[in-house]
């Protein structure tokens, strides 16, 4: 019988809809972290910059994991939607530049790549999910 348990940690802020932050699930344990974008938790707006909204959605990740006991190294697989095509090769850029320093040793989790016609708040222009085994 699974123990689920559903979270929303103070470090994430209040979730801006219908559902929590993330899902803790006792089986083999995996935790699983609702798409994050580049907010700040307590701000109202997000940044107009694409660079600034990712480096806040990884941090939004790397909070959720944090107050779990977790970090990068225990990510199995990242979901991402972007709204603009364009901005693919800025954010492979991000990856390329900040992905080494969040995953010590080179191995980087799956990770699908979507770009959809927009987000839940029109300001957002990234969103970033997570699945981490603990």
């Amino acid at each position: 019988m699974p123990q689920i348990q559903v979270l929303n940690p103070e470090v994430l802020g209040t979730p801006l809809g219908q559902y929590s932050h993330m899902t803790r699930v006792k089986a083999a344990e995996f935790l699983f972290i609702a798409g994050q974008v580049g907010l700040k938790p307590g701000a109202d707006k997000a940044p107009a910059d694409f660079e600034a909204q990712c480096a806040q959605a990884f941090a939004n990740i790397g909070a959720a994991l944090a107050s779990q006991g977790a970090d990068f190294s225990n990510i199995v697989e990242f979901t991402t939607y972007l709204v603009h095509s364009q901005d693919i090769a800025k954010f492979m850029a991000y990856r390329g530049r900040e992905f080494p320093k969040l995953f010590k040793g080179g191995t980087y989790p799956p990770n699908t790549l979507l770009v959809i016609d927009r987000l839940v708040r029109e300001e957002f222009l990234i969103e970033v999910s997570a699945v981490a085994a603990l």
